[in-house]
């Protein structure tokens, strides 16, 4: 055990080192309010000013006027509406069967090669499920009426059928290229 006078002089001793750690504490404080002090009284940096608002102008839709929204494209429906005119030139020929690359636009078609034998040369053309079909030319491929006119040995050249919606059809030539469309 610990005589009385060894108490008081842990004690002593105890209280010394507490005065000694709060009178540096108090330095420390000292230098921080001073730095305080120093950055309120530098001068304020200018806030930008709020950009002005721009007036919303509202798009007026004109009913009929154009093609309708909803279609998925102008080819689909073009049929019915070109087949009521009484027109004279190019037309499709609308009572043959259709091929089954009819059923997809052309530009969902990729050709991936070609081949011959003997005198006849085919291309090899990929749907959009990565199904690959053969077509020679005379051929039908596209929902526009494409009939194959000539293969090479990077595109299939086609002319298609476009309904100019008066009841007349226009002709367009297109072409589907080596590796894409």
């Amino acid at each position: 055990m610990m005589s009385l006078n060894q108490s008081k002089s842990v004690l002593v001793a105890s209280l010394l080192v507490l005065t000694t750690l709060l009178a540096a504490c108090s330095g420390r404080e000292d230098d921080l309010n001073r730095y305080i002090s120093e950055v309120k009284s530098r001068p304020a940096t200018p806030i930008p000013p709020i950009p002005p608002v721009r007036t919303y102008t509202p798009y007026v839709y004109e009913g009929l006027q154009g093609r309708d929204p909803f279609r998925q494209s102008t080819s689909e429906g073009s049929d019915q509406v070109a087949q009521s005119g009484q027109s004279k030139g190019p037309r499709p020929d609308l009572q043959r069967p259709r091929e089954y690359l009819e059923r997809f636009e052309l530009d969902t078609l990729s050709m991936v090669g070609t081949f011959s034998k003997e005198t006849s040369e085919w291309a090899l053309i990929r749907d959009p499920d990565g199904v690959v079909h053969r077509v020679a030319v005379g051929n039908y491929i596209g929902k526009n009426h494409g009939k194959v006119n000539g293969i090479s040995t990077d595109e299939v050249q086609l002319s298609e059928f476009i309904a100019d919606g008066t009841g007349g059809w226009l002709v367009r030539e297109a072409s589907v290229a080596l590796g894409g469309s």
